[in-house]
């Protein structure tokens, strides 16, 4: 059996592909925060990051799809491993114990699903800019007085300036955040790296990282609409 049969058709394979897909899309919307954090200083400083992105070219869109493809994958497979475990306890125990487990631990398939709709909303809404095709006409000149880049600060804020969106981009990241928070344990667990020696530790880095994750981005469009993030001259 070849390596790719062996992570899809065994329990402990799953766990680990699940683990790496979770590890990159953790360092994708943990990088991608701090990317459009920049919609806080003057625009210039987002619209260049944008700019830096989109040269890369058809490399970005190879990005993207692998992203997504991880994603995907990520959420077959919690999807997989949930029917797994269903599976192997047909039956209901006499007494209920699943206030063992996190409440987090027990809809991660959902909140996973919510993500993955999420994601390509964001995709569509932002990347293809279906519905607003004017943003795609929307320039900035640089400070150099003679680069002209994509404007995407105007972007952004027109984005968020619609409150139906905005709410929804607030509940989605909620939902990430309560996702993160019991993914990373699991993720480290998988891994082998876990231990009682640290388990505390990461547990206070986890909650930390997910408020932080969670109030970090939903600043971003309660900003807009708030009109501290204004659009510029």
């Amino acid at each position: 059996m070849n390596l790719l049969g062996l992570l899809t058709h065994s329990s402990i394979g799953r766990k680990l592909l699940m683990a790496a897909t979770g590890l990159v899309l953790f360092g994708f919307v943990t990088g991608h925060l701090l990317g459009n954090l920049q919609v806080f200083f003057a625009p210039e400083y987002i619209n260049v990051y944008a700019h830096k992105l989109e040269a890369l070219g058809p490399i970005l869109w190879l990005i993207r799809a692998f992203l997504l493809a991880c994603a995907v994958i990520h959420v077959w497979l919690a999807i997989q491993l949930t029917l797994e475990n269903r599976a192997a306890r047909p039956d209901k125990y006499g007494v209920d114990f699943t206030n063992r487990a996190t409440l987090a631990s027990r809809v991660m398939a959902r909140t996973g699903f919510i993500v993955l709709a999420f994601i390509l909303f964001h995709l569509a809404h932002y990347t293809v800019r279906a519905g607003h095709p004017e943003w795609s006409e929307h320039s900035y000149t640089l400070a150099d007085g003679i680069t002209r880049v994509r404007d995407v600060h105007t972007m952004m804020v027109q984005g968020f300036t619609n409150v139906w969106v905005s709410g929804f981009y607030i509940l989605a990241v909620g939902v990430l955040s309560y996702h993160l928070a019991h993914g990373i344990g699991s993720l480290v667990q998988t891994l082998g790296l876990k231990n009682e020696t640290w388990t505390g530790g990461l547990q206070r880095f986890v909650t930390l990282y997910c408020w932080a994750y969670f109030l970090l981005n939903a600043a971003i469009p309660l900003s807009v609409l708030g009109g501290f993030v204004k659009l510029h001259a």
